[in-house]
């Protein structure tokens, strides 16, 4: 049976991760456009986190996470969604929150040991490089173009790589790539040092948003050498364990950003409290009272979709179709909650006087990244 009704653990975690980003990591922000997060301003971020306890809530405690299942996670992720640097300080922003899921679950000991552990202490990040420019993969990843050879040994990795969150500044990369044999559904994942010869950043891909630490990434893979050690789980069920990643990472995403969302509409509504126009304050304009009836709907449906889901991760389940039912519902229903903040909030919206204007415009990329 599911309760809507947090115990009291779990109101104290909201509390801690809620009181954290205000005192903590707002005050971090700066007016205007927002930081563009290097690595020296997300290490400050991380020791921030880090102090408060805080840090990487969804890694097993034995990897120096809090080990919180799928519910706790989604109430820490919403809570750190209310900044956009709250997601990258807690150590819970895509893609390392994925690769660290993705890591625990199919890693070898060895591999876990030389990839997770530094990972989910914040010291390095990583990325996942597996959507490839036309005619490669993309929603369909059976397109795959990026081929592997087996040579003495070895494994030998080429192709192209494009929109890789993250890229620039990565100690690594999971890579996929199907057999160059070209056996139908096969892939397999494999782990390199971003500094490996023949991987090269071709370019930085210039997007909407501008938080992701290390932006997206076009990047070639020529003639990349690993050992056996380094494929990740078997080859050939790379496929398999893409939808590992994907399912938990789909709901991860609708977290973060209905913290972000909710945001938005808690600024809408102080200003439509405090601006006034044609003799009364906004709010008490039936078409401004409509637009905030409808955000308080679509916050709600939303949390109540991520509560099921994380709940049906929780009982054991892939949750594959949960997953994938929200990321579609919460994406449309979280881009129109700040769409409507920007029209209560009017030309305030659509500048820099507030986060409202940039969450709106970061927002967008949530409808199409992970699918489904």
């Amino acid at each position: 049976m599911i309760s809507f009704e947090l115990s009291d653990a779990q109101r104290h975690l909201k509390d801690r991760v809620t009181e954290f980003i205000q005192t903590k990591i707002i005050p971090l922000e700066e007016p205007g456009l927002p930081r563009q997060v290097d690595d020296a301003f997300r290490q400050e971020l991380v020791s921030l986190a880090k102090e408060a306890g805080l840090l990487s809530p969804h890694v097993p405690k034995a990897f120096g996470g809090m080990g919180l299942d799928h519910l706790d996670m989604s109430i820490a992720f919403m809570a750190s969604g209310y900044s956009l640097l709250g997601p990258i300080a807690m150590n819970c922003a895509a893609p390392d929150e994925g690769n660290m899921n993705l890591l625990y679950k199919v890693a070898t000991d060895e591999q876990k040991e030389r990839w997770l552990h530094p990972l989910a202490a914040g010291e390095v990040r990583s990325c996942f490089s597996m959507t490839e420019p036309a005619p490669g993969a993309g929603s369909d990843p059976s397109l795959m173009q990026t081929t592997y050879r087996k040579d003495s040994g070895d494994f030998v990795i080429s192709g192209r790589k494009w929109l890789i969150t993250g890229a620039a500044g990565a100690g690594f990369t999971i890579i996929m790539a199907r057999p160059e044999s070209g056996e139908d559904g096969a892939a397999t994942m494999f782990l390199a040092d971003m500094d490996m010869p023949g991987i090269e950043i071709v370019r930085d891909v210039a997007t909407v948003d501008r938080t992701f630490t290390g932006g997206h990434a076009e990047v070639a893979f020529d003639n990349v050498r690993v050992p056996e050690s380094a494929i990740l789980g078997e080859e050939g069920k790379g496929f398999r364990y893409a939808q590992v990643r994907l399912a938990p990472a789909r709901l991860t995403h609708c977290m973060r950003w209905w913290g972000a969302a909710k945001r938005c509409h808690d600024i809408a509504i102080d200003y439509a409290k405090t601006r006034t126009a044609f003799g009364n304050p906004l709010i008490e304009h039936e078409g401004v009272g409509f637009l905030l009836a409808d955000n308080e709907i679509d916050l709600h449906l939303s949390q109540l979709s991520i509560w099921h889901t994380a709940w049906t991760l929780d009982q054991g389940e892939r949750a594959g179709r949960e997953s994938s039912l929200a990321k579609v519902a919460c994406s449309e229903a979280l881009d129109r909650v700040t769409d409507r903040a920007q029209q209560i909030l009017g030309g305030m919206g659509v500048s820099h006087d507030t986060v409202v204007a940039q969450i709106a415009t970061e927002m967008r990329g949530f409808r199409i990244y992970d699918g489904p």
